[in-house]
């Protein structure tokens, strides 16, 4: 499984080592790239930049799971498109490491996650669930920083509830609300055991949703799970109810229900790509270059894409390429 960075806690000690280690690597390697390829691209939707200089040029970083990788590479693929000239820096291990490559000014462009952001390098204790107020926040509160969110994807992907499709189809279920109205016996739980004692985590979301634990939801009904097993767990018919990251690939490999969040408990996780404000100066088109592939991008589909490389073991790269050419962003090249 993954690292999966909204709502994970390192502490500070271990983020300090980790940034450092990764920055000594990456600087006495002269920031080579690692796992830099991506298909030679021509333009489509996304067209060369007029006037650019010929020696315009971008570097792209990223973290290092599927998802993070799949957009790095979407915006590596884009850049070249726009007609930049493109050092592929994604695939930086850890979430401040990369984070500070962009900071930095040593990358120019990164995908982040607005909760992400609000809650480990902002340093806030509680995220907004609004989507587009979170984004606002974040946009506003790294304008000090150097850096320059652009406009959000739909993909936001946050902490959720997910169960059988089956199942909820046959017992009326369709969003956290609706369990309530479930017998005692039947309203079982998988949690990892970050997500069942964070003080923002699985209490507090049982309590707004009235389903209390100790008295609705009885202590034998929870079980604390590795963050991988959940899905499984759920699939095999272990708990009714598991915790899912939003946009996991397995969710749709195991036909399981996301259920609606309606009282707005989880945070907000948008995507959306944060650029190096310097650069976006010099280069002030990139921000409706990057727009293009996040309008286009949102839950379902971010899970289909990282289902290819999870599940059906594609390469990163190749994903974001066939998705940008079959959705008329860029074109093969002839």
């Amino acid at each position: 499984m993954r690292t999966k960075l909204p709502l994970r806690s390192r502490s500070a000690a271990a983020l300090a080592a980790a940034l450092a280690a990764v920055l000594l690597v990456l600087g006495g390697c002269g920031l080579q790239p690692a796992g830099s390829y991506v298909p030679p691209v021509a333009a489509g939707s996304i067209e060369p930049v007029p006037g650019l200089p010929d020696d315009a040029s971008v570097t792209v970083t990223s973290k290092n799971f599927t998802e993070q990788l799949i957009l790095g590479k979407m915006a590596v693929l884009a850049s070249k498109a726009a007609g930049f000239q493109v050092t592929d820096l994604s695939n930086v291990p850890g979430s401040l490491p990369a984070r500070e490559l962009l900071r930095s000014g040593q990358a120019d462009i990164m995908w982040e996650y607005t909760g992400t952001a609000w809650l480990t390098y902002l340093g806030y204790e509680q995220g907004i669930p609004d989507q587009q107020e979170q984004w606002q926040a974040v946009y506003d509160a790294d304008q000090a920083n150097g850096l320059t969110w652009g406009a959000p994807a739909e993909l936001n992907n946050t902490y959720a509830l997910a169960m059988s499709r089956d199942l909820a189809a046959e017992l009326g279920v369709t969003s956290i609300s609706d369990l309530a109205a479930l017998p005692v016996e039947d309203l079982t739980f998988c949690v990892d055991a970050e997500f069942n004692s964070r003080q923002d985590g699985f209490n507090p979301m049982l309590a707004l949703y009235g389903l209390d634990r100790g008295t609705v939801v009885p202590e034998q009904n929870v079980g604390i799970y590795d963050t991988g097993a959940v899905y499984g767990a759920v699939d095999q018919g272990e708990c009714l109810v598991g915790e899912v990251f939003a946009t996991d690939g397995r969710i749709d490999a195991l036909d399981l229900l996301v259920l609606e969040d309606d009282r707005n408990f989880f945070p907000a996780y948008n995507a959306a790509p944060v650029i190096y404000t310097e650069t976006l100066q010099k280069y002030p088109e990139l921000e409706a270059v990057l727009e293009q592939v996040a309008e286009r991008l949102d839950d379902e589909t971010m899970r289909s894409l990282n289902l290819k490389v999870d599940v059906q073991g594609e390469e990163p790269e190749q994903v974001a390429y066939d998705w940008m050419v079959a959705e008329g962003l860029v074109s093969r090249v002839q």
